[in-house]
């Protein structure tokens, strides 16, 4: 187990090392504002003028409401997703028979894309928040599965072996041995699944005017309203942000704390 100072130290260097990401984020506001002296305010409006209308919107109650009412959508999806998938997938690795039965199941999960689901499912079940939830959840869903599967699949056998030699009784080497194996493919799967599950939502508010920030959009659509627009994009943009860095990074390094002490020192990445 980590020490407070560990965990401390740690937390620290992450902070420290956000320079980088700020880099980036210039790089791009740069270019953004290469766009908006070619095309003009009506195609693309400057950081400014979207930072202006980004401030207004966060002066006002109801827009963190609605920010709220998206995330936690897509995080109820992202949810379901992750724990459907991770189970299905590590009882598709351990038995390669349900892996080949299950891949083409998979392949046409991914095939269909999200906006076929969203009217589907407002056939099916109307426009309400489950529509949403459950457009991200299948959107979620494959990537997940594929991340546990391949996981367990690509595992170390030599090592539940020697285990097994050890004593080790069947659910010791899955939690001890074949999950913590597995976390190095479901982790980014995970990421790119929470990625999905809040553009899928976004989506399903949009085309199902479930509220949201989806919704908001569409009015900004209908006003011609580009700033406000990139606006609500940039708070989706900072919800899925603060999700995945205030807790799924926290959890991959709360149990991956080999990969600290697996890097060369002085070399940070």
């Amino acid at each position: 187990m980590l020490s407070i100072a560990d965990r401390t130290g740690r937390a620290g260097r992450f902070l420290w090392s956000a320079w980088a990401g700020l880099a980036g984020l210039s790089v791009f506001a740069a270019a953004w504002q290469l766009g908006h002296e070619a095309y003009g305010s009506f195609i693309l409006p400057s950081p400014a003028e979207t930072f202006t209308s980004l401030v207004a919107l966060l002066a006002n109650k109801e827009s963190w409401a609605l920010v709220g009412a998206t995330a936690s959508r897509a995080l109820a999806g992202f949810s379901a997703a992750a724990g459907i998938g991770t189970l299905a997938g590590v009882l598709a690795g351990y038995h390669p028979a349900a892996m080949r039965l299950a891949r083409p199941q998979i392949t046409l999960l991914l095939g269909v894309p999200p906006i076929a689901w969203i009217v589907l499912l407002m056939i099916w079940f109307g426009t309400g928040a489950g529509t949403v939830m459950a457009t991200a959840t299948i959107a979620c869903l494959p990537i997940v599965f594929i991340g546990a599967a391949e996981g367990v699949a690509s595992r170390d056998r030599a090592l539940d072996d020697m285990a097994r030699a050890a004593g080790a009784g069947p659910f010791t080497r899955l939690f001890r041995v074949a999950l913590r194996q597995m976390l190095h493919t479901l982790f980014p799967a995970l990421v790119m699944a929470l990625g999905t599950a809040f553009k899928a939502a976004v989506m399903a508010e949009l085309l199902a005017n479930a509220g949201g920030v989806g919704e908001q959009l569409a009015i900004a659509r209908a006003n011609l309203d580009v700033a406000a627009a990139l606006a609500w994009i940039l708070l989706s943009v900072a919800a899925l942000i603060a999700v995945e860095y205030g807790l799924l990074q926290p959890l991959r390094a709360e149990f991956e704390t080999w990969r600290e002490a697996a890097r060369p020192w002085g070399v940070k990445r």
